[in-house]
C-alpha cells in the first residue's frame, strides 16, 4: 500500500493549483484526500479477473424514438415569432465587443 498522504503533499498540490488553503483547509484536506486514496487502494485490490468490463453495472437500452427527419416550419413564419429579424435571420444583441481596430 502506498504512503499515507501527508500535511506536506497537500500544501505542493495546493501550490501547483496555486490554491490559498487556510490551515483548517489543509488539515481538512489531509485527512479527506487519505481517505480517498485508502478507497481507491481497497478497489484495487479487488479481484476482477473475472468480471468483463462494464459502462453500467446493469444492461441499459435507447428509450428515444428513432431519428427521422421531417419536415420543418417555414422561415418566413418562424421569423415572424422572433422579437428581431434581419436578412432572413434572426437579429441577437452583439456579445463580444471587439473594438475599433479589430473590425
Amino acid at each position: 500500500m502506498a504512503s499515507r498522504i501527508t500535511r506536506a503533499d497537500v500544501e505542493h498540490v495546493a501550490r501547483l493549483a496555486r490554491l490559498a488553503l487556510s490551515e483548517e483547509e489543509i488539515e481538512q484536506f489531509t485527512v479527506q484526500l487519505a481517505q480517498i486514496l485508502e478507497h481507491a487502494a481497497n478497489v484495487e485490490a479487488l479481484d476482477t479477473a473475472g468480471v468483463a468490463p462494464t459502462s453500467h453495472p446493469i444492461p441499459i437500452a435507447n428509450v428515444m424514438r428513432p431519428d427521422e427527419p421531417r419536415p420543418g416550419l417555414p422561415r418566413d413564419e418562424v421569423l415572424a415569432m422572433a422579437p428581431a429579424a434581419e436578412d432572413g435571420r434572426f437579429r441577437v444583441p452583439r456579445i463580444v465587443d471587439y473594438g475599433e481596430e479589430e473590425r
